[in-house]
């Protein structure tokens, strides 16, 4: 049986809070991970750096390398910072380099 993943501001198994957080990709990132946007439930004081790294975990070693050179949008505000918190974000865009413009 597949585990549910927790409800926005619920909790794991743990007691621990969660929040949830919409991640979209775009271009290369969205073929990398295969899909174009899912919902991820985060644990309070999750990094920039632990959601790509989640991420990676999830959708394997193509986005492990696409999302190296990937901006991030967190609620609409540039991070590249890996030790930044993403808080209590509702949308992440993952976007790849783009060419052009």
């Amino acid at each position: 049986m597949t585990p549910q993943p927790a409800p926005v501001g619920g909790t794991t198994g743990t007691g621990v809070r969660t929040g949830r957080v919409e991640v979209r990709y775009f271009a290369a990132a969205a073929e990398a991970a295969g899909v174009q946007e899912e919902h991820v439930d985060l644990p309070p004081g999750t990094t920039v750096g632990g959601l790509l790294d989640a991420l990676a975990e999830r959708h394997g070693p193509a986005l492990a390398d696409v999302a190296a050179r990937c901006a991030l949008l967190v609620d609409g505000v540039l991070h590249r910072d890996r030790d930044a918190r993403v808080g209590a974000a509702v949308r992440v865009d993952v976007l790849p380099p783009f060419a052009g413009g």
